[in-house]
């Protein structure tokens, strides 16, 4: 029974909680509650079970023989845990996780660099409305009117109506 206490893990059910959507908060709180009635259960059980006293069912059983068996058959008995499986499992994708996070946190800060650049452009550049064609197309290129491929624009040729 420690083994098992020990190996639990503590949940943060304060950050558990930031994290649960409005819709779903009934349902966090009913699991809340019942994790609370076993947690509470679990601590009012005793570590290890009472001892039984062999000699007082030696002394009322009748029959020889017959508490000697069981106790050695009670000694010789084991209880099964059942094995973990699953932790290799959720660490693995925990670490997972965590190199994901690291990878689209250090792409957002390339991203807010890149930003920061570009508002540091538009914070430095001439005010619209005091802009020529030219100061328009040296800031933003990609306006730049293709006489080629647009020769009548802002019009349409007559081919194209």
């Amino acid at each position: 029974m420690a083994g098992r206490r020990a190996a639990v893990k503590a949940t943060d059910w304060l950050a558990f909680a930031e994290r649960v959507p409005p819709n779903q908060r009934t349902m966090f709180n009913n699991l809340k509650t019942r994790s609370d009635a076993i947690a509470a259960k679990l601590a009012s059980l005793p570590e290890k079970p009472a001892p039984i006293d062999w000699s007082f069912y030696r002394k009322v059983v009748a029959k020889a023989g017959m508490v000697d068996e069981f106790e050695k058959k009670f000694a010789a008995s084991t209880v099964p845990e059942p094995v973990d499986t699953q932790t290799a499992k959720i660490n693995l994708q925990e670490q997972g996780a965590n190199k994901s996070a690291v990878a689209y946190i250090e792409a957002s800060k390339a991203r807010i660099s890149q930003y920061e650049k570009e508002l540091e452009k538009f914070k430095n550049m001439i005010p619209f409305d005091q802009m020529t064609i030219e100061d328009l197309n040296e800031a933003f290129p990609e306006t730049k009117l293709d006489k080629e491929k647009h020769p009548y624009w802002p019009h349409k040729p007559i081919s194209e109506l």
